[in-house]
């Protein structure tokens, strides 16, 4: 694949597909700008050349045209994160936004507007791909979030760039980061997955079942294969449909020399409440009436001795309803755990909105070796899903 490293942008006009979809309150101020800050280095290595930047984005799910979703609140972030001005245009097509690249100087940005303002960019439309195109040199593509979906400004315009396009920082490093984990990993590899549901985990576990050698499994998925081999699990969320299919994964599991770790204890409540009377059971054996929140201490002993004895760890999805604070130890003793590891030399990566989301509650992000921002394209490459002409951002079309 190609990086921005192969491109030197000297009076060049990178058009650069960030993912700049960040929360905003009611006030529009951005409440989380780790997307912005993780497309900076990219930004700045164009600038440093001395190119310029058209920068163009999504934000949250517009239908036509919404004042609330306008990309407009974010500029000054943008300018403070990057260290100098953001020009923007109140269009991302047209004459309008035309008229804004071609009056941009060497080391200036501009922010086109919210290209969900239009449904040709969700439906990959080509027409309009070709219009975005006309705003750049070079195509950069360092939108990891977006990169399962086969949008106009992702698969469809790079079409438009032939040699002319490459990776951002952001990508490269997300797709080298799940490419060590998966791919070029060193042993034992270890993967934790977490969550309410073994259903959204399924192909998951399928898919990294030749790839690991121990597989974590905890949250609320874990009651369905308790209760599966006979346990009593009580109130415990549940997915009843999937029972055979849980004892399936373990018997491949076992077929490969995957050896599979489940909680034996949990905290237990006996109401889906932060105010929740408590207690510790074995998790075979949790009373009616009670159900579980949260790895127990013998289940986060056990843990903690499988990550330490691993090279290479890949966590997605929290231990427990850690939102709720008397329920969160169990995923910050194993965030503690990784951080452990990772300081005597193990690979880890975080991915995946929840885990994303706790690492950086619990101000866990510096202490693993990568946190990945694209939480449905992290697992529709953990899947290994088709996406859109059978590779993650039609990586096909990258390759020169």
């Amino acid at each position: 694949m190609k990086t921005l490293q192969d491109f030197n942008f000297k009076d060049k006009k990178a058009i650069i597909r960030v993912d700049f979809n960040v929360p905003l309150n009611d006030k529009f101020e951005v409440t989380d700008a780790t997307r912005i800050e993780a497309a900076k280095s990219t930004i700045i290595k164009i600038l440093e050349d001395g190119g310029s930047c058209v920068l163009m984005s999504h934000l949250g799910r517009p239908k036509g045209v919404q004042e609330e979703f306008s990309l407009r609140h974010i500029v000054k972030d943008i300018a403070k994160i990057i260290g100098c001005a953001v020009n923007f245009v109140d269009d991302c097509i047209g004459e309008k936004a035309e008229k804004a690249a071609a009056e941009l100087k060497n080391g200036q940005i501009l922010l086109l507007e919210n290209l969900r303002f239009y449904a040709e960019e969700e439906n990959g439309d080509v027409a309009f791909a070709k219009k975005l195109s006309k705003l750049g040199d070079i195509y950069v593509n360092d939108a990891f979030g977006t990169a399962h979906r086969a949008h106009a400004s992702t698969t469809i315009i790079a079409q438009f760039f032939e040699g002319k396009k490459c990776f951002g920082n952001l990508l490269a490093r997300e797709i080298e980061s799940i490419d060590k984990v998966l791919n070029n990993s060193e042993k034992p590899v270890l993967a934790i997955l977490g969550g309410a549901k073994v259903s959204s985990k399924i192909t998951v576990i399928e898919n990294i079942l030749d790839k690991v050698d121990h597989l974590i499994l905890g949250g609320g998925m874990s009651f369905t294969f308790i209760k599966a081999h006979g346990g009593k699990i009580g109130n415990s969320i549940c997915e009843d449909d999937k029972m055979e299919l849980a004892l399936e994964i373990l018997k491949q599991a076992k077929e490969k020399g995957v050896t599979v770790h489940i909680p034996v204890d949990v905290v237990v409540a006996d109401k889906f409440s932060n105010d929740a009377n408590t207690q510790i059971c074995d998790i075979n054996n949790i009373p009616d009436g009670w159900e579980g929140m949260d790895a127990g201490p013998k289940s986060l002993e056990l843990f903690d001795a499988v990550v330490n004895q691993c090279k290479t760890i890949l966590w997605n999805g929290p231990l427990g309803v850690f939102e709720m604070e008397k329920f969160a130890a169990g995923t910050i003793a194993l965030g503690h755990s990784i951080d452990k590891a990772t300081k005597n030399g193990a690979f880890s990566l975080v991915g995946g909105g929840d885990s994303v989301a706790a690492v950086k509650q619990f101000y866990l992000t510096e202490k693993v070796s990568y946190v990945s921002t694209g939480g449905g394209a992290l697992l529709e490459y953990l899947q290994n899903k088709v996406l859109h002409n059978k590779t993650l951002v039609g990586l096909e079309i990258f390759h020169f």
